[in-house]
């Protein structure tokens, strides 16, 4: 799908000037706020941004101050996990 953003031109210009990359910082702040929201899964996240690896993604989210909310059921069984490996 393609997109069309109407910015005034003097806003653009500034944008520009610091960052060429207008699109993909368009495309990051529309999928981050997604994610953020719900609406978007962590694999639906890393495909839309064309990331090969987790890890790229998580780098991503780390950068923008996002971090993966953990149940205490998730943190329970990480605990029992570790301690099954002798952490």
């Amino acid at each position: 799908m393609n997109l069309t953003l109407t910015i005034p031109d003097a806003l653009a210009s500034r944008l520009i000037e610091a960052g060429p990359k207008l699109e993909r910082q368009a495309l990051e702040a529309l999928m981050l706020e997604n994610f953020r929201s719900g609406r978007l899964t962590l694999d639906e996240l890393r495909n839309a941004l064309g990331f090969e690896a987790l890890n790229q993604v998580d780098g991503f989210l780390k950068a923008h101050g996002v971090y993966e909310a953990y149940s205490a059921d998730e943190i329970k069984r990480q605990v029992e996990t570790l301690a099954e490996l002798g952490f």
